[in-house]
């Protein structure tokens, strides 16, 4: 992979890392203020009735789980980044060829070309 193309998927990485950054904050903020407002004992009147604690209980965990996939996806970005910066990026960890950039552009943390994934898919 030469040079310019390096710099684009690392642009392009460094533009998804700061949306799933901007993403977790959010996500932090909320369940934050959510579990504040539980634990002060400050609820709305609605939120007395058992249905609407069961549903804001529900949305404390789906954020939860939503913080949890963005914390490893951003853990795979800085891996892509630290990849760039080894010179190993786009390089198949299977079979060692480069890894089309289609692919990399649609998975920009991708570590193993198509065919190498259709092969490990199938054995499973």
């Amino acid at each position: 992979m030469n040079k310019k193309d390096l710099e684009h998927f690392q642009q392009l990485i460094q533009k998804k890392k700061e949306e799933v950054k901007k993403n977790l904050d959010y996500l932090r903020s909320t369940v934050l203020d959510s579990t504040t407002r539980e634990a002060t004992g400050d609820h709305s009147a609605y939120s007395y009735h058992m249905a609407d604690l069961g549903t804001d209980n529900m949305e404390r965990e789906k954020a939860f789980l939503f913080a949890a996939r963005d914390e490893k996806y951003l853990k795979q970005l800085e891996q892509a980044l630290e990849r760039i910066r080894r010179g190993t990026y786009g390089i198949c960890r299977v079979c060692n060829n480069e890894i089309a950039r289609a692919r990399l552009e649609a998975v920009p943390t991708t570590t193993i070309c198509f065919d190498c994934k259709v092969a490990e898919s199938g054995r499973r």
